[in-house]
């Protein structure tokens, strides 16, 4: 369907009298371009200064009360008879007027001040024939100004040809014949405001996407337990540290191996940008990489010691780290602790308590050649098993300085298991109670993980 030309489309808001007047001054001085004043004779100069209105249009963020509206006129002949008349903007000020003989000119008056591009569509395309392309100079000033309006200037009659260019990516199309001076100052300011608005919406669209595609990754980069066949139950929490982000330093992970062994994970990064969460995704996978192939207890720590001394960009990094195996009959564990917060167990017949942590190791990295034994606990036919990191502990207690500690958390879920929460809705208000008691969001990366047997 053709597009209309603009003296048929309605008056934008910027001549309707919707934009802000230009700030009253003294009659304006005219501007000489020294690039371009030895050919003032060819074309037609009318370059005052001037404060645009927001209708005007500004080229790339500028603001619109300080620059002023210029016309890049791309044509070939500069013996015809002028084919821009008197320019004037919203405010009745003239708007000036470059103009290129050929694109390679085009390209050096192509400023940051320039709004918008009015392109002759008869001009040739460097190194193409004439028959090759009709719209080969147009494709050309858009990827040598991506940024700026365009409007495509073609012969009387041939408007098949320009609504070609704006589907091509001109903001409009106007015949040669048909101009004056108030057509095209409305069409100049109406294509630097459809430019400026794509360009907006196009922003946000790209925003909104690389929003989507990063929060996909991040939630692709969580773990999916591996627990087919276990009778255990799993409930896990994650909240970042990081504003806005999906994924932070802490990493948990649970998978089943053919013995009918559960094996849980759950680690910390020191720091919380998207570096200490890239680690932490990747001590994940070597982690279930290495237990799926029989790796356990020392052997396996030691392996992703030396998995994190690769990959980490700086000496000093380091990860905790807190992994069980739970025997195939679910009444018995084993424990390694590197460096990492001793888990809670809670039964029916006691109150819920910390693991033993005596022969907890070195974090990871801190040491060469560190050994992190393995503890035998015994679990019961009944019991939760709570996993961690600091993020829950460490979050202070009204306005003092004071922080939850690991004595502050055991009573704590002691209390919510008093009240029947169970799983999910156990983690979910431990979580937001430690919130609560920080007095808004915390600091730090918190991950917990929840293993239940039952009966």
């Amino acid at each position: 369907m053709p597009v209309p030309v603009p003296r048929q489309r309605a008056i934008p808001a910027a001549e309707c009298g919707q934009a802000q007047a230009a700030p009253a001054g003294g009659s304006p001085t005219p501007e000489v371009d020294p690039r371009t004043d030895d050919r003032t004779d060819d074309r037609k100069e009318a370059k005052v200064e001037h404060h645009a209105a927001p209708g005007d249009g500004v080229p790339h963020g500028a603001s619109p009360g300080h620059t002023n509206l210029t016309l890049l006129l791309i044509e070939d002949d500069p013996t015809a008879a002028p084919i821009v008349p008197d320019l004037l903007d919203s405010a009745g000020k003239p708007i000036r007027v470059r103009t290129a003989r050929n694109l390679t000119e085009a390209g050096r008056l192509l400023t940051d001040d320039v709004h918008c591009i009015l392109l002759d569509l008869a001009l040739p395309a460097p190194g193409r024939a004439a028959d090759d392309d009709e719209l080969a100079v147009l494709r050309h000033v858009l990827e040598l100004a991506p940024r700026h309006a365009v409007l495509a200037l073609t012969a009387s009659g041939d408007a098949e040809r320009g609504a070609e260019a704006v589907r091509v990516g001109a903001q409009d199309y106007l015949f040669r014949d048909e101009l004056d001076g108030r057509l095209l100052s409305r069409a100049i300011r109406y294509a630097v405001e459809r430019k400026r608005s794509d360009s907006a919406e196009r922003r946000l669209a790209e925003g909104k996407l690389r929003a989507q595609e990063n929060a996909r990754l991040e939630r692709g980069l969580l773990p999916t337990p591996l627990l087919e066949g276990s009778p255990l139950r799993f409930a896990a929490r994650y909240r970042p540290g990081r504003s806005r982000a999906l994924l932070g330093g802490d990493f948990y992970d649970t998978v089943r191996t053919p013995d009918g062994t559960v094996h849980a994970m759950i680690g910390d990064v020191c720091g919380h940008g998207p570096d200490e969460a890239a680690l932490g995704v990747e001590l994940r996978i070597a982690w279930r990489a290495l237990t799926l192939a029989g790796l356990c207890g020392d052997e396996l720590l030691n392996t992703l010691q030396q998995v994190l001394e690769h990959e980490r960009d700086d000496d000093e990094i380091f990860a905790t780290l807190c992994t069980v195996d739970i025997a195939p009959d679910g009444r018995r564990a084993g424990l390694c602790l590197a460096g990492h917060p001793a888990p809670l167990i809670a039964r029916p017949d006691q109150p819920a308590r910390l693991l033993p942590y005596d022969n907890n190791g070195p974090a990871l990295g801190l040491l060469p050649g560190a050994r992190w034994p393995r503890m035998q606990v015994e679990l019961g036919a009944e019991w939760s098993l709570m996993l961690y990191t600091d993020g829950l502990i460490e979050g202070r207690v009204g306005d003092g300085r004071e922080r939850l500690g690991q004595d502050g958390m055991v009573e704590m879920i002691r209390r919510q298991l008093a009240a029947g929460l169970r799983g999910e809705d156990l983690l979910r208000s431990a979580v937001n109670e430690v919130r609560d008691l920080n007095g808004g969001e915390l600091t730090d990366d918190v991950a917990v993980v929840l293993l239940d047997r039952l009966p």
